[in-house]
């Protein structure tokens, strides 16, 4: 992968580059609180976007992607100040913010090649941002905490591209670590790394449908949400987000606020507390548990803050009645994407296949299905390795069961 890459851009611009990597996430436990304050319960992927990157001895930006035919190319003196709706805006906002955030660039030549399946719900989008995060500051020899790599990138999807996501994706893209969970607090950024059951694999399934309302819903979600804090601190006049704000508290204003955003900010308080529940449940190995805390979070998410779809309920349906399942629930921003799902080892292979087999009969769609351990994120420094060269678990990569791909 990486050694194809590298031939390539020597094709196309005749140099050796270095190599960046960042990886996809799926998320564990807590769903839409991120962008409230909240805790989440992510984990990193073996997927990767990798970015072949040497400097230039102009300021120009060029960019290219092996998935994309178009390039562009731009002035690091005069980068654009909005999107125009293309890919390249991933790059284009980071490249935008480090430079507001006093980090200068130089000119480079990027070649991106992507494996995060695009709107899966497994973050794409913040796999292009990491990388080329890491890439573009590569090009003066500049180093960043990673930390402050997630909060520029999330910074440049939320006032770049437009899409107001919280800092979850961003943060386990840089600071994934390879058999466990991260479990982040989004307010404060602190994080433990929770080991996972060593005889449990993830199985991700993608439904292979993105309902097109989807970001329009994101969207207003987060805005029902600030619309329960505006109401609820004329009681609570501390608090700043649905973070602060308990599931009694909560029930005890049901009559002050409107029904529907009564039961957004409902899922937003209780997944909050399943997320630090289910983190004990893992620490104690307790799988089954943990297992039930998934369930209960994919019907607040269905019923509640309502971004679930025919097709994810079907396949956490079937999930449920399989050998070896332990949990599984929706992931993502939702409208379609992926499922979760804790499953025995020994069990995963035939439960990939009997999930599919068993999606593809009822909706007449064969799904992608994964079987995925837990990853290392781009940050190299964790282990003494340069960031330059991806992660060691980089080439773990997430199997696809055989004859299930369309």
């Amino acid at each position: 992968m990486a050694s194809h890459l590298v031939q390539r851009f020597k094709e196309l611009y005749g140099a050796d580059p270095k190599i960046f990597a960042a990886p996809g996430r799926v998320n564990l436990i807590g769903e839409h609180t991120d962008y409230n304050d909240g805790f989440v319960m992510p984990c990193a992927l073996g997927f990767s976007t990798r970015v072949a990157v040497s400097p230039r001895s102009d300021r120009k930006l060029i960019i290219r992607s092996e998935e994309f035919p178009e390039h562009f190319e731009f002035n690091v003196d005069a980068l654009p100040d909005r999107s125009s709706g293309v890919w390249c805006d991933y790059v284009v906002g980071v490249a935008l913010l480090l430079q507001k955030h006093g980090h200068s660039i130089a000119g480079g030549d990027l070649l991106f090649r992507g494996e995060v399946p695009i709107g899966a719900g497994l973050s794409s989008s913040a796999a292009i941002e990491v990388a080329s995060a890491l890439a573009l500051l590569s090009l003066n020899g500049a180093r960043l905490p990673m930390k402050e790599v997630a909060e520029i990138c999330q910074q440049a999807e939320n006032k770049f591209v437009g899409a107001r996501v919280g800092i979850m994706d961003q943060f386990v893209s840089c600071l994934g670590k390879a058999h466990h969970a991260l479990l982040l607090d989004c307010r404060s950024l602190q994080y433990e790394y929770i080991p996972l059951p060593s005889g449990v694999r993830l199985v991700v399934c993608n439904t292979m449908v993105k309902h097109e309302h989807a970001s329009g819903e994101y969207n207003q979600r987060r805005s029902e949400c600030d619309q329960g804090v505006k109401i609820l601190s004329r009681f609570y006049p501390g608090i700043r987000a649905l973070r602060d704000v308990s599931v009694e508290q909560l029930q005890s204003h049901l009559a002050d606020l409107p029904a529907v955003t009564y039961r957004r900010c409902l899922h937003v308080v209780t997944e909050n507390r399943r997320v630090l529940d289910g983190a004990g449940h893992l620490r104690r190995g307790d799988i089954v548990r943990f297992g039930q805390l998934m369930h209960e979070s994919h019907v607040s998410l269905r019923d509640l803050y309502q971004v679930s779809c025919r097709e994810l309920d079907l396949m956490v349906e079937i999930a449920e009645g399989l050998k070896g399942f332990c949990g599984g629930r929706m992931t993502g921003g939702g409208f379609g994407g992926c499922t979760v799902n804790l499953v025995n080892a020994a069990d995963a292979s035939a439960f990939a296949r009997e999930i599919a087999a068993r999606y593809r009969k009822s909706m007449g769609i064969a799904p992608d299905v994964y079987i995925c351990d837990a990853a290392d994120g781009a940050s190299g420094e964790l282990n003494g390795q340069d960031l330059a060269t991806p992660p060691a678990s980089a080439s773990e990569k997430p199997s696809l069961v055989p004859g299930i791909k369309r």
